[in-house]
């Protein structure tokens, strides 16, 4: 019974947090196909230039920068401190998105650090208990307790990766702004309206990411619930 109360409440805390955020996924896929901002995009330089523009401006030029056209995202990875630049080149949100990564790589290392430890640990220990329930090795009224252990872990982890990625949302836009401004290279009329496309973007973006976040924390906690409950 407990196990159901768990999952029950933790769809409904889904189901009310996609309500509340009023999430349109679709929204931002056809707002980053503006052909008018990304002709306007087109003006700046490639995405490996852009990234080592805004890297100087942040005062950190010891970042490795690799290109991957098969990523389906950009990354930067802490603990080489490298950033992977995915194939954004015809997209206009590729200046916010760079910018976004740069940021990353200048934030507090302790906090990129610990974000890299208990996410893994949340992964580790997840694979551990299913694999524990599953051959029937835990002892007996043990699973509550390993339950309550991961939403404290995963929660934990869902806090420093949140902080993380809003710090890194919240100043791309302007950053990118600032790089935008310097170049020289289009209009402020051009610039206004890239910025506004990020804007626009953002609105639905970052309550996007962080209902992912959470998302993935829920979903965990209902199956490691379920294999409880049914074992």
């Amino acid at each position: 019974m407990n196990y159901i109360c768990i999952i029950i409440t933790a769809i409904v805390i889904a189901i009310m947090l996609a309500v509340i955020f009023k999430l349109n996924p679709k929204s931002n896929k056809e707002l980053a196909q503006n052909e008018e901002l990304n002709i306007i995009a087109k003006k700046f330089p490639t995405n490996k230039e852009i990234c080592k523009n805004i890297l100087k401006k942040l005062n950190n030029e010891t970042v490795t920068i690799e290109e991957d056209k098969n990523a389906k995202d950009c990354l930067y990875i802490a603990i080489t401190n490298k950033i992977i630049i995915a194939g954004i080149q015809d997209n206009f949100t590729r200046i916010q998105t760079i910018a976004h990564e740069c940021l990353h790589s200048v934030q507090d290392r302790r906090v990129q650090i610990a974000n890299f430890i208990i996410s893994n640990v949340c992964i580790l220990y997840y694979a551990v208990a299913i694999v524990l329930e599953v051959f029937n090795i835990l002892p007996e009224n043990m699973e509550i307790t390993l339950l309550t252990i991961y939403v404290l872990l995963g929660f934990s982890s869902y806090v420093i990766r949140a902080y993380l990625e809003n710090d890194a949302m919240i100043k791309a836009k302007y950053f990118a702004k600032e790089y935008m401004e310097e170049q020289d290279v289009c209009s402020k009329e051009e610039i206004e309206k890239i910025v506004d496309g990020f804007e626009q973007i953002n609105s639905n973006g970052i309550k996007g990411v962080n209902f992912s976040l959470i998302l993935g924390v829920i979903i965990r906690i209902v199956i490691l619930a379920g294999i409880f409950m049914i074992r």
